[in-house]
C-alpha cells in the first residue's frame, strides 16, 4: 500500500482567475516520470473554482473522464452537444474517445469543489459518448467498461468499516473525514494506490465518504 497525502500533490490552476488545482499525478508542468499512473487511473484532481470561474473549451482524447462534485455546482458542455449541471452525490463520465472539446465552468453563487479522475482506456479510439447517473447510491458500483474499471462509492458514519474490493489495482481517494485503511490514516485529499489488494478493511473514523477505484491488472 503506498499512500500519498494531500500536501503532496503537485498545485496547479491559476488563483488569480479563481481556479485551484491539486494533482495527485504527474500533470501538465509538474512532470514527474515515477508517478504517471497507478492502474488505470493516470488523474486524480481537486478543482477548486471561484463563482464564475471555470476552463474554457478544450480537447481532450483517449481518456475515460469521471467526475464527482463534492460542493457546489458544476456546468458541463461539450462539443457532442451534451451539458449537465453536476451536483453532489452525480456521477458524470466523459468518454473522449477519439477526440472531444469541452467546457467545465462554476456558474453558479457558491464555490465548487470537484475530483475529477483520468482512466487509460483499454482501446483508444472510437466515439466519444457521455453519462450522468444522478444521485448515485452507497455501494453502488459504476462501471467503466472501457477502462476495465469499477467505481465504488462509499458513505460511511464514524465507526462503520467495509470491506475494500480485491483487486489486481485498487485507488481509494478520501472525499471527506477521517479514515483508517490498513494499519494508515488517511483524512481528506489523502488517497492510497493498493497493488494486489486482499482483505483490506476501511474503517471511518469520523463521518467519511470514499472513492474507491477498482481495476483488473
Amino acid at each position: 500500500m503506498d499512500v500519498r497525502r494531500a500536501a503532496e500533490r503537485y498545485p496547479g490552476g491559476d488563483p488569480a482567475t479563481g481556479i485551484e488545482s491539486r494533482h495527485a499525478f504527474s500533470f501538465g508542468p509538474h512532470y514527474d516520470p515515477g508517478n504517471l499512473r497507478f492502474g488505470a487511473v493516470i488523474a486524480c484532481n481537486e478543482e477548486r473554482l471561484a463563482p464564475g470561474a471555470g476552463f474554457d473549451e478544450h480537447p481532450h482524447s483517449h481518456t475515460e473522464i469521471v467526475t464527482w462534485v463534492v460542493e457546489g455546482e458544476l456546468t458541463h458542455r461539450d462539443s457532442a452537444g451534451h451539458r449537465s449541471v453536476v451536483r453532489r452525490g452525480d456521477v458524470q463520465r466523459l468518454s473522449s474517445a477519439g477526440g472531444v472539446r469541452h467546457v467545465e465552468r462554476n456558474d453558479g453563487a457558491a464555490p465548487l469543489t470537484f475530483v475529477q479522475m483520468w482512466l487509460a482506456p483499454v482501446r483508444p479510439g472510437g466515439e466519444p459518448s457521455y453519462e450522468i447517473v444522478r444521485g448515485i447510491a452507497d455501494s453502488t458500483p459504476y462501471a467503466v467498461p472501457e477502462a476495465a474499471a469499477m467505481l465504488h462509492v462509499r458513505r460511511l458514519t464514524a465507526g462503520e468499516r467495509t470491506a475494500v474490493p480485491d483487486g489486481a489495482y485498487v485507488y481509494v481517494h478520501v472525499v471527506r473525514g477521517d479514515v483508517r485503511l490498513g494499519e494508515a490514516e488517511l483524512g481528506p485529499g489523502d488517497s492510497a494506490r493498493i497493488a494486489g489488494a486482499k482483505d483490506v478493511d476501511a474503517t471511518a473514523v469520523t463521518d467519511a465518504e470514499l472513492l474507491v477505484w477498482e481495476m483488473a491488472g
